[in-house]
């Protein structure tokens, strides 16, 4: 199985971390919709699509690096719209947890090439500013990003504590200086303020301020409040989230209903969190994704906690996300991977991708031929960012000689990735 312990990619023949304007063919790999096909990639996008073998050269004829994705499904790369690098993988801490500028950004960047590997090339991290930690947590994140440019794309949401009344000023002041350092999403928790009305109207006017996108935390049972927080949040223009909103799946179903009839109309997207919440546990539950997207709720999925103490077993992997959507809360599996793909990619504001000529090559490969089977046991993967590969992950199964000698003729699973 897969090192544990991320590494940053390497260059290796032409193929792991080759430059982004060089031409890659990707070949043979199979579709969603049973064709197996070519792709070459340049420019950082899709060049051309085309039948297995119909591609051998690059657009202006000089032969292009091949990547052998036979046995592999190819799809859009997934995204991660809800992470906290600040705390992430400090679960088996001692002690206080540390802002220490330095472990922070370790941290940070651990957290993001795990996600890499997984197959997010870009990440929405939630990073607490005021308090002890002050802007230190944000200029450690702020470092990850310029060190990961190129292989992953992040992007930091800063999360004051309280907006509100004279502590509030504090606060206020602190996001000013945080959207000043690099912050380019605003959010928070207004469950967490005196005054949570006023919190998301403070939000709301420094976003339309320096247009940016808002990004809250709510895991009210009040429908009531999510009915006027959704409401204030219909207005402004740029992107808004909320998530991971799991006490919608506490509340009675009439209730839920108009919930979601008001979150529809706000036109906000809900990100949930199947893995668990990012509160505590005492605070777990996934919101009803069935119900939101039935009453015409984009519904984006995240991982949340990574390893800290809001789940110490956090994975930071889409596609579990994917898989727990299907199997937990009864979503198609594209409905599900839909949900950690193209809804979080609009959730983050970032342009659709598709496998087709034109778009953006951001792509996931996994060993499999169907996306219910590759949500399932997704192990070897191969992440393409840019147009160039960035993070590979190979697997394989044997089993012992017992099983022979016991008359069982079992296949072996998997087998060792191309170089």
């Amino acid at each position: 199985m897969p090192d544990s312990q991320p590494q940053p990619p390497h260059s290796s023949s032409g193929q792991l971390g080759q430059p982004e304007t060089a031409a890659l063919l990707l070949c043979g790999a199979r579709l969603t919709d049973g064709r197996t096909v070519d792709v070459r990639l340049g420019g950082g996008r899709i060049e051309a699509v085309g039948t297995a073998g119909s591609l051998t050269t690059s657009a202006s004829g000089a032969l292009a690096a091949k990547v052998d994705l036979d046995g592999y499904l190819l799809l859009p790369a997934p995204v991660e719209p809800h992470a906290h690098g600040d705390t992430a993988l400090t679960a088996d801490g001692v002690g206080p947890l540390s802002y220490d500028t330095q472990e922070v950004q370790r941290r940070a960047t651990e957290a993001a090439l795990l996600q890499l590997g997984h197959g997010a090339t870009s990440q929405r991290s939630h990073v607490r500013v005021g308090g002890v930690q002050g802007l230190g947590a944000l200029a450690a994140l702020l470092r990850t990003r310029r060190a990961l440019r190129g292989l992953a794309e992040l992007t930091a949401v800063a999360m004051p504590r309280v907006l509100t009344g004279v502590a509030g000023a504090d606060g206020l002041a602190m996001l000013r200086d945080a959207v000043k350092m690099g912050a380019s999403v605003v959010g928070g928790c207004p469950d967490a303020d005196p005054d949570p009305t006023g919190y998301v109207e403070a939000v709301l006017e420094l976003a339309s301020e320096h247009g940016c996108p808002v990004d809250l935390h709510t895991d009210a049972t009040d429908p009531a409040r999510l009915g006027r927080l959704a409401a204030m949040a219909g207005g402004l223009r740029a992107g808004v989230a909320l998530g991971p909103c799991g006490g919608l799946g506490r509340l009675p179903a009439k209730a839920v209903s108009r919930a979601a009839d008001q979150l529809a109309a706000a036109g906000v997207t809900v990100v949930c969190l199947p893995q668990g919440g990012c509160g505590g546990v005492d605070r777990c539950g996934t919101a009803p994704v069935r119900l939101l997207r039935a009453a015409g709720v984009r519904v984006a999925a995240g991982s949340g906690a990574l390893r800290d103490a809001a789940n110490p077993v956090g994975r930071g992997d889409p596609l579990e996300a994917a898989y727990l959507l299907a199997s937990r809360y009864g979503l198609r599996p594209e409905d599900a991977y839909d949900a950690v793909s193209s809804g979080a990619r609009a959730a983050l504001g970032l342009p659709e991708v598709r496998v087709e000529a034109g778009f953006p090559a951001e792509l996931l490969a996994v060993r499999g031929d169907r996306l219910s089977g590759a949500l399932s046991l997704a192990y070897s993967r191969i992440v393409v960012h840019r147009g160039r590969v960035v993070a590979r992950t190979s697997a394989v199964r044997e089993y012992c000689n017992s099983a022979t000698a016991a008359g069982l003729d079992l296949p072996r699973q998997g087998r060792q990735e191309p170089s």
